[in-house]
């Protein structure tokens, strides 16, 4: 039964659907496999009850399919709500709180007939790009214990790339759907912003740059999953149409510049562009036309722009933590570097801000009328030491910031542009690394098409990491 753990999420659907699989057995073999691997990696955190879930699971194998997810098993970030599980963000804060409902994409999730089995593990609030906490401890790369994961949705990625799940959700601001998917062997694809609305709650017309999205271990798992957790939702402002996700077709004909390091802004760690460059020669072999682009725009005024935003949507969510005394002592260093630095903004800073994102959106809307695609690597550094708390050096450059290391996951973010991270391979270590692809607002079907020719060559997930 535990060979039912290998297939994607569409062949354990279709199985359970036509009769062939039972909820309950797949259930069964998932909790199995958690508590086999799970101890070594901590990617599942608040794990319910294996009766209630067995349970649950056997009453879906008594009722009519429900959805495309009917009976599969998924955990959910625990950024999100998920009526009666803690929702802790990784933080002190809120360590022991329990949600009174679903978030927006939750209850989609569960619309469709997923059952919730717990929640992923994150860094505090998902800040930073490697997942640990004061809560529930660090998460280990699958590949190499001794190694981070990435983040923040990293816990979601550990248990693709373990076997535990077939497909999870995840967010993603500053690259967390993509550095973990890229560090664990996985696809992870941060949508068009609005085509997963967020759960109409606060401010809705402020802060367009995180969203929720799925990962897997196949594009076309990203493309079910995604067409679940998408469409438009009339409490919330923005959005948009949900495109085809079929994912025939492959790469033959599409036009894709190769950014590399941005005219030599973004350092990389050795062996890092010339692992994305063959796995872009793959797509060439499948006949796309894959070539060299000059560096767009300013990189140095899309890391400001980028800064500023991110201060201000960081202050906006979470200053009353650092205002409120049982608190404040609660947050890590970068929470509150974050906050401080937004609260002594001025308006006219952040509408500089957002007059070079709105800049730069208009930029790349040029460049993709001569390509469909623009490839970076999915992170500047190879997974670096679980006991760390961020690369403070980069190819012998010093990091001014916690998350300066994730610079190259930037352009796709500040824009809200759709960006699909695939496995480009291994290093000398052994050890995984991603390369994203970028397309034009609305691009997200094409992206996992042509996500899906890369994956039909290369299968990069079938080499499962060597864990016990």
């Amino acid at each position: 039964m535990d060979d039912v753990l290998t297939w994607g999420a569409r062949a354990q659907a279709r199985a359970i659907a036509e009769g062939e699989l039972s909820a309950e057995d797949l259930m069964r073999a998932t909790l199995l496999r958690i508590a086999e691997v799970n101890p070594g990696l901590n990617a599942v955190v608040s794990l319910r009850d294996e009766g209630v879930l067995l349970a649950e699971a056997k009453a879906a194998d008594n009722r009519a399919p429900e959805g495309p997810l009917h009976g599969l098993p998924i955990a959910i970030k625990d950024l999100a709500d998920a009526k009666g599980l803690p929702t802790s963000h990784g933080s002190p804060a809120f360590a022991g709180q329990v949600a009174a409902r679903d978030s927006l994409h939750v209850a989609r999730l569960r619309a469709a007939g997923a059952i919730v089995i717990g929640k992923t593990n994150t860094p505090e609030f998902g800040l930073g790009s490697h997942t640990y906490n004061p809560v529930h401890g660090a998460t280990c790369n699958p590949y190499d214990t001794t190694r981070s994961c990435g983040g923040s949705s990293g816990g979601a990625a550990v248990a693709l790339a373990a076997g535990m799940l077939s497909i999870v959700d995840g967010s993603d601001m500053m690259g967390s759907l993509r550095n973990p998917a890229g560090w664990c062997n996985v696809y992870g694809h941060r949508p068009t912003w609005g085509l997963v609305p967020a759960t109409p709650e606060g401010e809705s017309f402020l802060h367009p740059m995180a969203t929720n999205g799925p990962m897997a271990r196949t594009p076309e798992d990203l493309a079910l999953l995604l067409e679940v957790m998408a469409g438009p939702e009339a409490r919330q402002p923005y959005g948009c149409a949900v495109p085809a996700l079929s994912v025939g077709g492959g790469a033959k004909g599409a036009r894709i510049a190769w950014l590399g390091d941005w005219g030599g802004a973004f350092p990389y760690e050795e062996g890092i562009a010339p692992l994305c460059e063959a796995a872009l020669a793959v797509m060439e072999a499948q006949g796309a036309v894959v070539e060299p682009l000059a560096p767009p725009f300013d990189r140095d005024l899309m890391w400001q722009s980028w800064k500023t935003l991110r201060h201000w949507a960081v202050a906006a969510k979470f200053a009353p933590l650092l205002e409120a005394p049982e608190t404040r002592d609660l947050l890590k260093p970068e929470a509150v570097w974050e906050i401080e630095q937004g609260r002594a903004l001025s308006a006219l800073e952040v509408h500089r801000a957002s007059e070079i994102r709105s800049e730069w959106f208009r930029v790349a809307a040029g460049v993709f009328e001569a390509y469909d695609a623009l490839a970076l690597p999915t992170a500047q550094v190879w997974p670096f030491p679980v006991e760390w708390d961020w690369p403070h050096e980069v190819a012998g450059q010093a990091m001014d910031t916690y998350h300066r290391w994730m610079e190259v996951v930037v352009p796709a973010s500040l824009a809200g542009l759709p960006a699909v991270a695939m496995p480009a391979g291994f290093g000398a270590q052994g050890l995984p690394m991603g390369v994203q692809l970028i397309g034009p607002r609305g691009g997200d079907g094409a992206l996992l098409r042509l996500a899906q020719g890369y994956h039909d060559a290369t299968d990069w997930p079938g080499q499962r990491p060597a864990i016990t």
